[in-house]
């Protein structure tokens, strides 16, 4: 559809230009010219060199200018000749074909439709009409899985995540900003929360395998209906967000593990600095050193059992049976009491929101 697309808005332009103008694709094969007996030749130029030049190159007789609406360009316009009217012409029907293509896309794309609904840039009511328009499946299960890298997402570590999910028609790898990738996911045959951690795995590895650039992945909720997509791409950021404040460790973050740590992820820290406040009325949490840290997380992890813990950190029993009285004494919290271990388990999660520095309210 694009060759066409671009061969109408040539035909038009001929007579205006007076030249020989035309449009070639990756591969360096002419798609579209106002010479119409050049379309499907190859032009021997270095293709690569002049999609990777933003700026209009001249080339054996002709000026190029690479274009697209992707992370990286699709396609270059060229015009017969190398001086400074040809390199005018070039540049004014790169951005021309480039806002055709675009709106093209807009109007018929389905990666572009379903990225929009993602992104909740689409009224509701529009939703099924569009999605009717373009034959698009609205009541099938879906998924977002939000690829969120360190560095910016190079063309070729995008291409490869999209070489790991090949039906076009079902599945879809978007381009969100230059750190964010989505893949939106169709899990009709019933997919639990393992196996979408199985998939999520599976991409993080294939990103692994070839580039230094660290990622992790959020996994949103799934949905049953076309329209709930924005919800489920908001629970993957959400599960990035709390993931990268309570998880630092992990690589997979998936929204229905989140638990109480997106409460207090969503708390105010006004609220939350009167919460610790009230908590620690005997002493601060700031003056528990970091061996009793590591001595309270290892006795929270073996279910407030003392013989296990002090098994596992390699102390007698009543070494850590004093440095829970020192707790207690420091804190006012006895860790071997249920209610108060709850209560200080929060409080810790709390404090490690706060030092995160977020967003003040």
């Amino acid at each position: 559809m694009s060759n066409r697309l671009f061969q109408s808005v040539l035909h038009q332009m001929k007579e205006a230009v007076g030249r020989t103008i035309g449009v070639i694709d990756e591969t360096g094969t002419i798609i579209a010219c106002s010479e119409l007996t050049r379309i499907g030749d190859v032009v021997n130029v270095g293709v690569s060199e002049i999609f990777s030049i933003n700026a209009a190159t001249a080339i054996n007789g002709n000026t190029y200018k690479a274009f697209g609406s992707m992370m990286q360009p699709e396609y270059t316009v060229f015009v017969e000749g190398n001086d400074t009217l040809a390199e005018k012409y070039v540049s004014m029907l790169a951005v021309s074909l480039s806002s055709i293509k675009q709106y093209y896309d807009e109007k018929y794309d389905r990666g572009n439709f379903i990225k929009n609904v993602m992104l909740d840039n689409i009224l509701p009511g529009d939703i099924y009409l569009k999605a009717r328009e373009l034959h698009f499946n609205n009541d099938t299960t879906r998924v977002v899985l939000l690829v969120r890298f360190t560095d910016v997402c190079e063309s070729s570590v995008f291409d490869a995540i999209q070489a790991l999910f090949p039906d076009k028609n079902k599945d879809f790898v978007i381009s969100v900003n230059e750190n964010d990738v989505a893949i939106i996911k169709d899990i009709a045959n019933a997919s639990d929360s393992k196996d979408l951690e199985k998939l999520a795995r599976c991409v993080i590895d294939s990103i692994g395998s070839f580039s230094t650039n660290h990622a992790v992945v959020g996994i949103g909720t799934a949905v049953k209906s076309i329209k709930d997509l924005a919800k489920s791409f908001k629970e993957a950021q959400i599960a990035l967000e709390v993931g990268k404040v309570f998880d630092t460790e992990k690589v997979i973050i998936n929204c229905e593990n989140l638990g109480i740590a997106r409460l207090i992820y969503q708390l105010p820290t006004t609220l939350c600095d009167m919460f610790l406040k009230e908590v620690f009325k005997v002493g601060s949490i700031d003056s528990l050193d970091h061996e009793t840290l590591f001595t309270i997380q290892k006795f929270f992890e073996n279910n407030l059992n003392v013989s296990e813990t002090s098994r596992k950190l390699f102390v007698h029993r009543n070494t850590l049976v004093y440095r829970l009285e020192k707790i207690r004494k420091l804190t006012g919290l006895d860790l071997r009491e249920f209610d108060d271990a709850i209560v200080f388990k929060v409080a810790l999660m709390v404090k490690k929101y706060l030092d995160s520095s977020p967003i003040k309210y």
